[in-house]
């Protein structure tokens, strides 16, 4: 049957909250088909990581390796939960200790590691070689011979395995899963930076290829990213990291239930398609309202340059320690943040540029973050009055939409989630989805969620390092987002981070 929306616009609407229809949705929780976070092999050859954490080893190579995959998705913190039972942390932040995502290693053949397919195992930090053959020609082949994978030796591919968070969230799993493997991704290029690698992000591949290479159904578990992990860390990006799908209009009507899984078959790539050739990112931001407070955010000179940017110590040993402690904030005291805070939190999520004399990657991949827009609900910053302000990264300036107090108003929209109402700031990623679909066809929905996760994980780690709280809000009412806040209304809400002062948890 054909339609007016692609089938991502129509999930995306099917899957709202509304305040009207969100008690319909709610369910019962069988706790007893909880899902395990940790996938097992019943066979392969085990890499055991974890003697190289102790540095003692004199095997570089191994330890740059075991630091790297602890610091991009090891467990960090053990939490009993009741009942004889308990919840694993990872350094990588996932919707309600689900953690869909699970990562594999794919080897060329070197010293370290020989030729096969590799998964690796969180709970024991281990990699574990569950198929020992040469398939670095049917990689390619499934990425459509992309540049980065060349002359590299190892490629890590992300997965999903979706009723794990299915289970909990129904068809708007869908919108977590992505914005969980977004976070790792934001991992993988802080960790590289700290151990001396490079990676290339590619998330235009042929779904089916990719699901086959590492014997996935492609329904319970299919993969959702591909990175060329390269050794020399002064790479610069280069080849495509996406591609298109077809934006599929031809579709029936699907029931509660079949929303995820026909949004994520519409939006794989069959073949690789002919598309025009990037076009150079715009020159000004988006918005320039004529109305409203104008607030700067720039350096006023060249001596005061870098007087927003944050001190990550020698050698980035502060990162290092700030991913292993991060936790996700359960309680904001109402308190307010500093502006000085906020120009420091927005300085390290949207301009890399300014770290790489810290030795940090100045131009980490992203997928398309010219249709990533950020709104920021200011409740406490002090120097700014309260109300709702559209960030343009270009200018460095915040530009005021409406000025209001919107605490009661942000609780709200946040489902009751107290974090709403007490946090200084909330950040809104934004994104204008016909455009999106119109250049990407139905992958853009998997696009947009990947970089709004990323640009969440760099608020995550920069808050933790400057000793605020943050916490990460998929849930909400979204088309009153857009209301309350004053959000043009083609901007399709994606994710929130609230920030704050955090409360002794």
């Amino acid at each position: 049957m054909s339609r007016s929306l692609p089938i991502s616009a129509y999930y995306h609407q099917r899957t709202k909250y509304d305040p009207e229809t969100i008690a319909q949705r709610g369910k019962q929780l069988d706790w007893s088909k909880q899902p395990s976070p940790f996938k097992a092999y019943k066979i392969g050859t085990s890499y055991d990581l974890k003697p190289y954490l102790e540095l003692d080893k004199n095997e570089p190579e191994w330890e740059a390796l075991s630091f790297f995959l602890l610091l991009s998705y090891g467990l960090t913190a053990k939490i009993a939960t009741g009942g004889g039972q308990s919840m694993y942390l990872r350094s990588a932040p996932s919707a309600g200790g689900l953690y869909p995502a699970e990562v594999y290693l794919i080897s060329r053949g070197t010293e370290l590691l020989p030729a096969g397919l590799y998964h690796y195992q969180p709970q024991t930090h281990n990699l574990l070689r569950f198929w020992d053959d040469h398939c670095w020609a049917e990689l390619r082949e499934a990425c459509f011979l992309h540049p980065a994978l060349e002359k590299t030796q190892l490629a890590l591919v992300t997965t999903a395995i979706f009723y794990r968070s299915a289970w909990r969230y129904e068809d708007r799993a869908y919108r977590r899963v992505f914005l969980d493997t977004g976070h790792l991704l934001g991992n993988f290029n802080l960790a590289a930076s700290i151990h001396g690698f490079r990676p290339h992000l590619i998330g235009g591949f042929s779904d089916r290829l990719m699901d086959e290479l590492l014997y996935l159904d492609g329904e319970a578990e299919s993969v959702t990213s591909v990175l060329a992990l390269n050794t020399n860390p002064q790479n610069s990006s280069f080849g495509r990291t996406t591609l298109p799908s077809p934006a599929m209009l031809d579709y029936p009507e699907l029931d509660d239930g079949e929303l995820l899984s026909a949004l994520h078959q519409a939006s794989k790539i069959i073949t690789k398609a002919s598309v025009p050739p990037r076009q150079p990112d715009a020159l000004e931001d988006k918005y320039n309202f004529p109305f409203g407070l104008k607030v700067s955010l720039a350096s006023i000179s060249a001596e005061t340059r870098y007087s927003t940017r944050i001190d990550w110590g020698e050698d980035l040993e502060e990162l290092e320690e700030t991913i292993l402690k991060r936790r996700s904030t359960r309680g904001y005291t109402g308190e307010a943040l500093t502006f000085d805070e906020l120009k420091q939190l927005l300085n390290f999520t949207y301009h890399p540029e300014d770290y790489g004399e810290q030795g940090l990657m100045d131009d980490p991949d992203y997928f398309d973050l010219s249709l990533i827009e950020t709104f920021v609900a200011v409740s406490g910053v002090e120097g700014l009055d309260s109300g709702c302000y559209y960030y343009a990264p270009k200018a460095q300036e915040l530009r005021q939409i409406r000025f209001k107090n919107f605490r009661e108003e942000l609780h709200y929209l946040c489902l009751g989630q107290n974090l709403g109402r007490d946090a200084g700031a909330l950040v809104f990623h934004t994104a204008d989805l016909a455009l999106a679909v119109s250049r990407y066809g139905d992958r853009a929905y998997r696009y947009l969620h990947l970089d709004a996760g990323q640009l969440g994980q760099r608020f995550n780690l920069a808050a933790i390092q400057l000793g605020l709280g943050v916490s990460g809000i998929a849930g909400f009412f979204d088309d009153q987002v857009n209301d309350v806040l004053g959000i043009p209304d083609d901007e399709a809400v994606l994710y929130i981070t609230t920030l704050g002062v955090p409360r002794d948890q």
